[in-house]
């Protein structure tokens, strides 16, 4: 693996809070990803399935987490079926882990081979009463046209035990998710700071003429050479008016001189991540109305963050990030002080310059899983990222944030990140 290993007491901490949400006398199956193929003998790069990483630990394929807390004999409270290594895979591939080093990242004492799982699984389901079953729950979720392992466990478990009471994995994992250990802020953190470290290689490169997709490659050389796993989401580097297009991450344009460059961009370390979006001048000096709008950004960010506190709603802490913009965009001239004091509350005109929320969980997934119905809590993680984008002036501008939230205010995980506009054209125009 290319992060040091973590620490087994996160993943044996992890099932033990697990297991004391889990119904009476059921057993929980947790799957892997599939590896996702392109085109004749290509594929693409492997991606653990979170929750299995989460109680376990294993980055590989091919793997399957069985946990029954009650089971009358202690080896079948929790077993990992991991893939046997042949001399093919060897050859090919190379080796996979071991009994023994599956046991000492997960904390699991028993392991078994994967071509072994039914045969032992029903020596065990029988004692049941339920069975836990993952799925992807999540909101924003890209899975409902292709069926995954998961999928195909669902559909197994439920014609092979039909009768079991089944339940959801997801309901318990999006509780425990949100509030993230030391060890995972630490490894949240290392992520943070490749981050940092890949902007700054940025702005010291940036210069007109450039194609988008050259400043991407200065991120991809700093996340590879720090130990990172890959980029946490495809990155966005938008010049120009590409700024105002949320989703852009074509990444072909040419940075003219005269423009700025929005990058949104996320590291994936030992399968936590941060995300990030700051804004720059290609010439390395924002023009005065650059300077205006992003000054108005940067605000907001700084007075924002600060109303992410333990015990607010997620839709109150949105409400006032709203608020925040509104009064930017009208010292911007861009709304009109008459106008908004008329305007229909459930269509608010900022909405034209600023439609997306600002606070999301972030951890182990990008938007992380959790319930935005539940108030924010000391120890979640959570993005503050307020945009103004204006089409017209082919101007967009998004600064973004990690914080985690703490009984004395929220601490940024991304706070080395060159952020104020001083700070910014200072390292450009040093470039040496």
């Amino acid at each position: 693996m290319r992060y040091k290993q973590i620490s087994n007491s996160l993943f044996i901490a992890n099932r033990s809070r697990f297991a004391e949400q889990m119904e009476k006398n059921t057993l929980a199956i947790l799957t892997s990803n599939d590896i996702k193929h392109n085109n004749a003998d290509d594929m693409m790069g492997f991606t653990q399935n979170n929750d299995l990483f989460y109680l376990s630990g294993i980055d590989q394929e091919d793997t399957i987490l069985v946990l029954y807390p009650q089971a009358v004999k202690p080896e079948n409270r929790a077993i990992l079926f991991v893939k046997e290594t042949s001399e093919h895979i060897k050859i090919w591939d190379g080796e996979k882990l071991t009994k023994e080093q599956a046991t000492d990242i997960s904390g699991i004492e028993r392991v078994e081979w994967v071509q072994d799982f039914e045969k032992i699984l029903q020596l065990v389901a029988f004692e049941a009463d339920g069975i836990y079953l993952g799925h992807n729950e999540h909101i924003k979720r890209l899975t409902h046209s292709q069926q995954t392992q998961q999928d195909r466990m669902i559909l197994w478990v439920k014609e092979k035990y039909p009768l079991h009471d089944l339940h959801r994995v997801a309901k318990i994992t999006r509780d425990l998710r949100p509030v993230k250990s030391q060890i995972e802020l630490d490894l949240m953190q290392q992520a943070a700071d490749i981050s940092v470290e890949s902007f700054k290689r940025v702005l010291k490169t940036a210069k007109p003429g450039l194609k988008e997709y050259e400043l991407e490659a200065e991120l991809v050389y700093n996340l590879t050479k720090s130990g990172a796993t890959r980029h946490a989401f495809k990155p966005i580097v938008a010049s120009g008016k590409n700024a105002c297009a949320l989703h852009y991450n074509a990444n072909d344009a040419i940075c003219k001189d005269g423009d700025m460059v929005l990058m949104d961009f996320g590291v994936c370390y030992a399968n936590y991540n941060s995300d990030t979006t700051r804004c720059f001048p290609v010439n390395g000096k924002f023009s005065e109305r650059q300077k205006a709008v992003y000054a108005s950004v940067l605000h907001c960010l700084k007075e924002g963050s600060k109303l992410l506190k333990p015990g607010v709603l997620s839709a109150d802490y949105e409400k006032q990030m709203g608020d925040l913009v509104e009064a930017e965009l009208i010292k911007l001239g861009l709304l009109k002080e008459v106008d908004v004091a008329k305007q229909n509350p459930k269509k608010p005109l900022y909405k034209k310059y600023y439609m997306h929320g600002s606070a999301h969980h972030i951890g182990l997934d990008v938007h992380d899983v959790g319930l935005y119905s539940r108030p924010f809590e000391v120890g979640m993680v959570l993005t503050c990222e307020p945009g103004i984008y204006i089409p017209e002036e082919g101007i967009g501008c998004r600064l973004e944030n990690d914080y985690v939230l703490t009984e004395n205010g929220n601490r940024n995980l991304t706070a080395d990140m060159p952020i104020e506009i001083e700070d910014i054209e200072a390292l450009m125009q040093n470039q040496d």
